[in-house]
């Protein structure tokens, strides 16, 4: 059982982590999503959390000897980075289908008037 008071100090003793009121919470929504994500990935059996762990700290540590200060900020991309290196390496998907749809989805965000719903279509991937 988690201790919710260590919980709570760990977190607030890094300043880069942003909270509300209530605690820690997400930068943006596409953390959520992703972590979403490798929940549910988990859940239906796709990998286990000590095959998750080991890739995520792989990843970090990659960042980290690329020049990644750690400060927090980019925890989510080094996540969404585990997530599509597993799917990958799972054979869920390949990394030029992951390409593809980054690609697709990039154009779909840049034709997007701000504030208005992404909406990605067959033109994107052309």
């Amino acid at each position: 059982m988690m201790d919710a008071g260590a919980a709570a100090r760990a977190t607030s003793a890094v300043s880069s982590i942003p909270r509300d009121q209530d605690g820690p919470v997400f930068r943006a929504p596409w953390e959520a999503q992703a972590f979403a994500m490798a929940l549910t990935l988990h859940d239906r059996g796709v990998f286990t959390w000590t095959e998750w762990a080991a890739a995520l700290a792989d990843q970090i540590k990659r960042a980290q000897a690329a020049g990644d200060p750690d400060t927090g900020e980019t925890y989510y991309q080094h996540w969404l980075a585990t997530l599509e290196h597993l799917v990958a390496a799972k054979g869920v998907t390949t990394p030029e289908t992951l390409h593809r749809y980054r690609d697709a989805w990039d154009h779909a965000a840049d034709r997007t008037p701000h504030g208005q719903p992404i909406v990605l279509t067959a033109a994107d991937f052309a």
